[in-house]
């Protein structure tokens, strides 16, 4: 297993060494590789996030290239019409789509 010399902080160093004593890892190396699972993780959920943004902004497009929009006109029936995508969304327990 490769070795690495790093430098952490004094905070780090007491983290490290609470976690240790604690019995909670054996070692200072098991502590830095939970962090960097957690790193990792945290990485792949973003990734992810994004992906399904990106997804989200290409149906929007397609959406609205294909004609299928709607229009408001005021800020209080756009918030009607969201309260209203909530509130079916949360009486089936999965995400509303929008009227068309």
């Amino acid at each position: 297993m490769p070795t690495r010399n790093i430098v952490i902080s004094e905070h780090q160093a007491h983290l490290i060494d609470s976690l240790v004593s604690s019995g909670r890892f054996q070692n200072a190396s098991e502590v830095l590789r939970a962090g960097l699972r957690l790193i990792e993780w945290e990485e792949a959920e973003t990734q992810a996030r994004l992906e399904a943004l990106r997804d989200a902004a290409r149906n929007g497009l397609s959406d609205v290239d294909a004609g299928r929009l709607q229009s408001f006109t005021s800020a209080q029936a756009l918030g009607d019409h969201l309260d209203s995508l909530t509130g079916s969304a949360l009486a089936s327990g999965r995400p509303a789509k929008p009227v068309r």
